[in-house]
């Protein structure tokens, strides 16, 4: 699990590092908001846990971006804020909970915990072979390497993948993946496709997505 620290004092962010790595997570730590919320929009992150009170970018700016693009990841505030109104605040942006400082590490630890374990059981995937699609963090995964795909071509996986052993026609994927619905020529999903496999260095034996001559595609695990 890798969590975002975004955390201008120095002492704080390293001691949570240092906490956090000894429990087997992977942290990366950023010191402004403007730092952390360009990481946090790179989609790596199963958590992030957030400073209120940030140089540059405010956590609440932060998290209201970050939510635009990112609704299942969860987020936790770190904040010196004791306000009922404040509190409304900060869970209105976004987060899905704060802790107040100076705090326990062992209570944060258990609401890091809490956290993922509610994300785990929401969280959707979809396997195809050695290929493994993560629909909240838009990610995908191929023999333990992420394999970097544009929206479009992400979109196109995720939606053969879903469907997986059905024959997907041609109308279908333009209608369901480009949002057409009138008459168009489906050649761009030939494109898409061969960008497509050659980003997921398929092997010759490595048939995942077959295509049905006339019809459409189909994946299926060999």
């Amino acid at each position: 699990m890798r969590i975002l620290v975004v955390e201008d004092e120095p002492g704080i962010s390293s001691f949570l590092k240092q906490g956090l790595e000894e429990e087997s997570y992977s942290v990366d730590v950023a010191e402004n908001g403007v730092k952390g919320l360009e990481l946090s929009l790179t989609g790596n992150y199963d958590l992030l846990l957030l400073d209120w009170m940030l140089p540059l970018k405010s956590g609440v700016e932060v998290c209201k971006v970050f939510r635009k693009q990112f609704s299942d990841t969860p987020v936790i505030f770190l904040t010196a804020k004791d306000t009922v109104e404040e509190t409304i605040s900060g869970l209105q942006s976004g987060a899905n909970d704060y802790i107040k400082k100076p705090f326990h590490f062992e209570e944060l630890l258990e609401r890091i915990r809490v956290q993922l374990r509610t994300k785990a059981v929401s969280e959707e995937k979809y396997t195809l072979g050695p290929i493994t699609l993560f629909t909240d963090r838009h990610q995908v995964i191929k023999d333990e390497e992420e394999i970097q795909l544009t929206q479009k071509e992400f979109a196109l996986l995720e939606y053969l993948m879903k469907n997986k052993n059905q024959v997907c026609r041609r109308t279908q994927i333009i209608e369901n993946v480009w949002d057409i619905h009138f008459d168009y020529n489906t050649g761009v999903i030939d494109v898409f496709m061969n960008s497509l496999r050659k980003k997921l260095s398929f092997n010759t034996n490595e048939d995942y997505i077959q295509t049905i001559r006339g019809v459409g595609y189909i994946a299926k695990d060999l």
